[in-house]
């Protein structure tokens, strides 16, 4: 019979586990160096766990459309909602529909309440219609020579390079400045829209023809300086149609106006942002590009208005029913892009460009009911959840220490490493995915414990079951992996797979305990591939557990193996004598 070669190893055997071993801990250095060199050394707790605020609007038909509030609408505002919201720099916020007409909006601490109820609430319906008269917004103002002597007569609409004596909205066309014909004072009779004495009391309506009687009453009676007067305005315009004129104020009261039918819709804005006009020194100004069909729209618009003498060769730029700028034409305006401006701050200017780069919702909404959600009702059951996981957890090493004995440090140090490793990549995932940890996902966590036990059982039992057969530790370790990795895979698939369904399936907190669940599945088999099994492969060389101590847990004796089988020789004499 041929001897075995020597230095051939079963197919089975591992030829280095202690460089598997050196990588999983470089890895682990890695992980724990990346998380305190972003200096984030605690994952992101969710709203549950963190307070924050919490709303729920209510969805309202738009006039005209009163089938409007449908699933896909409601999907289409939610979508927008949580982009505003995220467009403020927050993350884990949760925008989810709820029944067919409402919408929850939770936001963690640390985010301004009434800035993100200005951004999920508002419906940032952008319309350009061109003005056919303006006044001082109060509701009997003191005669005045003629309707250009309002306070924003000064406005104009330029191009890009240009400038403006005032803060205003402003056009860019190729980069030239586009010279402004009415640089006269607003009180010379040349801008006069009207020779009627002083006496009047308000001013009248250009192209009254085209303006019902009702309307022109309404312009007469509206009172812009009150918040009152201006959410009134705001709701006649908002439901008003847009081949209807309508009456508006200025989103700061201090002027009302006559506006006509719409000539560029908000949905032709391609994207907008808010940038700092150092050159010009505007300051800070809010950048729209329109749609190939808007800048065409835009074109037709600027092109009519700069035939007109003032105030009718303004356009107002109307957002939610208010007037936010009404720039002078002097000229057609080519390009596809235009600028408003007029005494924004940085925040003003971001809100509004983050409302119109995100779309206008298709609903309108009120809020029903905003609640502010304190940490402390979560933390006091974390605190329970942690009680519960620790206790979990206590009873899975005293069982182990009682049964498996000398393997029980195997499955701690696996059991540590895991907790390594999912407590930083969780950390990490923070600033990078906007990960935050809320209940559920915590829940999930202190699940993983019992998935990453198991798969250590499994492995223990197969190693023991060839000790059993009679087989010494080595080739027990090495013979019991494969039986052991193929169910440790099909179970830890099985989980994944639940995982997944459930992250897709459903919506907010509960996407976090199955994300949580999916994540420690996936690292239990790496963490059993890559360090329990090299861990095995080098204690079994190590005379403790190799001769089977009695606090091995691998003890023969104790596991009841079987002794070795051998065949009997007869010897060469009987064998004669038979």
């Amino acid at each position: 019979m041929a001897a075995p070669k020597k230095g051939r190893r079963a197919p089975t055997s591992q030829g280095h586990p202690g460089r598997t071993l050196i990588l999983v801990l470089i890895a682990m250095a890695a992980l724990v160096g990346g998380m305190f060199y972003s200096g984030t050394k605690t994952p992101r707790l969710g709203i549950d766990l963190a307070g924050g605020t919490s709303f729920t609007l209510a969805a309202q038909n738009q006039p005209g459309k009163p089938n409007a509030i449908n699933e896909t609408n409601m999907n289409t505002a939610a979508g927008i909602m949580e982009r505003r919201v995220n467009g403020l720099g927050v993350s884990e916020s949760e925008v989810q529909t709820q029944g067919s007409n409402h919408i929850i909006v939770n936001i963690p601490k640390g985010t301004d309440a009434k800035q993100a109820r200005q951004q999920v609430g508002t419906t940032a319906q952008l319309a350009f219609r061109p003005v056919l008269t303006t006044a001082a917004g109060a509701k009997t103002p003191e005669p005045k020579p003629s309707p250009s002597a309002s306070g924003k007569g000064g406005e104009k609409a330029t191009g890009g390079k240009g400038s403006s004596p005032t803060p205003s909205a402003s056009a860019s066309t190729q980069g030239r400045a586009v010279t402004d014909a009415l640089k006269k004072p607003s009180a010379s009779p040349s801008a006069s829209a009207s020779d009627k004495p002083p006496a009047q009391p308000t001013p009248p309506v250009p192209g009254g023809a085209d303006v019902p009687a009702a309307l022109q009453k309404q312009f007469a009676a509206l009172d812009c300086s009150t918040k009152a007067g201006r959410a009134q305005a705001g709701e006649a315009a908002a439901g008003t149609k847009p081949t209807d004129p309508v009456v508006a104020c200025k989103d700061d009261g201090s002027q009302k106006y006559v506006l006509g039918p719409v000539g560029v819709e908000g949905t032709d804005v391609k994207d907008a942002k808010a940038v700092f006009d150092s050159q010009q020194g505007q300051g800070w100004i809010v950048q729209m590009d329109f749609t190939s069909d808007g800048g065409k729209k835009f074109a037709d618009v600027t092109g009519k208005l700069a035939a007109k003498a003032q105030p009718q060769n303004q356009f107002a730029i109307v957002l939610d029913g208010a007037v936010v700028s009404d720039p002078r034409v002097s000229e057609r305006l080519n390009g596809g892009n235009a600028t408003i401006s007029g005494g924004f701050t940085q925040q003003s200017a971001e809100d509004l460009g983050n409302m119109l780069s995100y779309g206008a919702l298709p609903l309108s909404f009120k809020i029903d009911d905003e609640t502010t959600v304190t940490a402390a009702l979560g933390g006091e059951q974390l605190h329970a959840g942690l009680i519960a996981g620790a206790i979990g957890l206590a009873l899975v090493v005293i069982y182990l220490v009682a049964y498996y004995r000398g393997l029980a440090l195997v499955a701690l140090a696996s059991l540590g490493v895991s907790a390594v490793l999912t407590y930083t990549i969780m950390t990490l995932l923070g600033p990078a995915i906007g990960f935050a940890l809320n209940l559920p996902a915590v829940c999930g966590a202190i699940v993983a414990i019992g998935i990453t036990a198991d798969s250590f059982i499994v492995y223990f039992e197969r190693i023991r079951d060839e000790i059993r057969e009679g087989r010494t530790l080595r080739p027990a370790v090495e013979r019991g992996w494969p039986r052991a990795r193929r169910t440790i895979l099909v179970s830890d698939f099985v989980s994944f797979l639940a995982a997944a369904v459930l992250f897709i399936v459903t919506v907010g907190k509960v996407q976090g305990f199955a994300f949580t669940l999916g994540l420690t599945t996936l690292l239990d088999v790496v963490v059993v591939f890559l360090f329990t099994k090299p861990l095995m492969t080098l204690l079994a060389r190590r005379k403790f557990f190799s001769e089977g101590h009695s606090w091995s847990g691998l003890d023969p004796k104790r596991l009841g193996a079987k002794p070795p089988l051998r065949r009997r020789r007869t010897a060469p004499n009987q064998t004669k004598e038979a």
